[in-house]
């Protein structure tokens, strides 16, 4: 397993003292914050004051205006303090990273991993995509990727057109020791589904035709359907173990509907939660507890995949003991 930093001593060093001198920062970028409310309160209220007296009247203005003019100057407002929650969220998460061996970027592109989790289906249709706070490296000897994803479908026309959300959650890959022989997803229960209802027997994706696998666990019939190319392979994910610790890791963001590749020699999961690695606060008193908030997320999710590995190459080496 890794050997992950404890929190109380990245805070008496390097990280720590770098904390301290952002204090100023974060109370500066309040301040500004501050300052650009009062400086659109000044601005509107005499404005307001003025077309009222020529006969004009707020209600006049069509509500999505006001909307619309609401929210950019609000994001206007609040830019300032985004920015210092932002370089003190890239600080921590840099040293934790750091101590890990790992590399960390908060702003990045999408992924290897995002792309398949696209062309398997794992992921919603969408119309555009975001993404930050990608990890890189090496967890023990397993190449490692993990970053956040935001997808958004636009819906509706003309003054009704809007950005809906409709996945926010992370995009994880890992490698394996041993290979699989096959390709098996884990698709989260009716995802594949005929068109009067139930699951498909048989799906195609990325040319490939995959079998729906026979579930074994209650627990996680309720969860997912399983298709593979290879049926013996899949009947071993279905080790109580193995589903306990992608529970695990899916619980660990928080998450639901998450959806599983295994294929080649690498794992890659999609998990539909929210925001991780969150560290960034404009109130220094809780750096402390979010340091050691985002080191207990990372070691939750890493050591779960690190299982994920140990459990396969032992049914590999032991066939006998698959189900």
């Amino acid at each position: 397993m890794i050997e992950y930093p404890d929190a109380d001593r990245l805070m008496a060093g390097e990280l720590g003292e770098w904390l301290d001198g952002q204090r100023t920062t974060r109370r500066l970028a309040i301040e500004k914050s501050n300052n650009r409310i009062f400086n659109i309160a000044i601005v509107l209220l005499p404005l307001l004051g003025v077309l009222w007296v020529f006969g004009f009247s707020p209600f006049d203005i069509p509500i999505f205006v006001w909307v619309v003019a609401g929210g950019l100057a609000w994001a206007w407002t609040q830019k300032p303090k985004f920015d210092a929650k932002k370089q003190v969220k890239s600080g921590i998460n840099e040293a934790i990273a750091k101590s890990l061996g790992l590399e960390y970027c908060h702003d990045c592109e999408g992924s290897e991993a995002f792309e398949q989790s696209r062309a398997f289906h794992m992921l919603p249709s969408h119309d555009r995509s975001s993404f930050e706070d990608m990890w890189s490296g090496h967890a023990g000897p397993h190449p490692f990727l993990l970053h956040e994803a935001h997808l958004e479908e636009r819906r509706g026309s003309g003054k009704n057109q809007r950005w809906v959300t409709v996945f926010r959650g992370a995009i994880l890959s890992i490698g394996f020791e041993e290979r699989f022989h096959g390709t098996t997803l884990l698709a989260p229960d009716g995802h594949f589904s005929k068109f009067f209802g139930g699951a498909k027997d048989t799906i195609k994706v990325e040319g490939t035709i995959l079998d729906r696998a026979q579930m074994v666990s209650p627990e996680f019939e309720d969860r997912y359907d399983v298709y593979s190319t290879d049926q013996t392979e899949a009947r071993w994910m279905m080790h109580p173990e193995y589903i306990e610790r992608l529970l695990s890791m899916e619980s660990a963001f928080g998450g639901r509907d998450s959806s599983v590749l295994f294929t080649g020699g690498t794992m890659v999961m999609a998990i539909n939660g929210g925001d991780m690695f969150e560290s960034g606060s404009l109130d220094h008193h809780e750096d402390g507890h979010l340091v050691s908030e985002t080191i207990r997320q990372f070691a939750q999710l890493a050591d779960a995949a690190l299982a994920l590995n140990r459990i396969r190459s032992d049914q590999v080496r032991t066939p006998a003991t698959r189900l």
